[in-house]
């Protein structure tokens, strides 16, 4: 598109100025690779213990912290969150210094989706 553009006081000298549009393109980015983070039962662990780590490390409210306890309880194991695999990995590390703490043999593993 061409746009006429004149100089003051002279209406014979004239200026081209091209006028065009720039668009800027997003790049394309992939989503990350979700993992799903399993807490696995055990004969040591208390139920009190493991709700309280739902709660305080993944953020559970205590309603969901309980369910998921109860499936850890009654089926061996339960996914507790999906998350992209570097933060999955903070949160069994947090998991097991905690567990550490206690005394406990809590396992929480990280399984690709």
């Amino acid at each position: 598109m061409m746009n006429k553009i004149f100089a003051s006081g002279d209406e014979h000298s004239q200026s081209d100025i091209s006028v065009g549009v720039i668009t800027q393109t997003k790049p394309m980015t992939a989503r990350p690779q979700m993992y799903a983070v399993v807490m696995h039962n055990d004969n040591y662990t208390t139920m009190e213990f493991v709700v309280f780590v739902l709660v305080e490390i993944f953020e559970h409210d205590m309603d969901e912290a309980y369910r998921l306890m109860m499936q850890i309880h009654e089926t061996g194991r339960a996914v507790v969150a999906i998350l992209p695999f570097d933060i999955a990995e903070m949160k069994v590390d947090e998991v097991n210094e905690l567990a550490e703490q206690e005394e406990y043999p809590l396992l929480t593993t990280i399984e690709k989706l």
